[in-house]
């Protein structure tokens, strides 16, 4: 093998464990998400742990995080306003980014 063979076999190996990475930091941050409207919404146990999963879920819907923005806002409508979601989506995406990185 070349030099320019391994070099573009390393880029490869980067980009698929960076993509990795960032479906683990989503998928976590849509569970943390899951658990605090859960909270808000009065559910605990495994009411709040399944709850929390169909939030995982609906990220599958389309790509982008709108489809997840929707569900929690339809689900909390009246109860807190767009712009605290949003601020709240942003805040768990950095713990669970966070989390992702000191567990590898």
């Amino acid at each position: 093998m070349t030099t320019f063979d391994d070099r573009e076999h390393a880029f490869e190996a980067k980009f698929v464990h960076d993509a990795d990475l960032v479906f683990k930091a989503e998928a976590r941050r849509n569970r943390l998400l899951g658990e605090w409207a859960a909270g808000l919404l009065g559910k605990s146990g495994d009411e709040a742990r399944s709850y929390a999963l169909s939030v995982v879920t609906s990220d599958y819907a389309e790509p982008g995080e709108e489809d997840v923005f929707r569900k929690i806002s339809a689900d909390l409508s009246g109860q807190i306003d767009d712009a605290a979601i949003r601020a709240k989506m942003a805040e768990l995406r950095q713990t669970a980014r966070d989390q992702i990185m000191t567990e590898i």
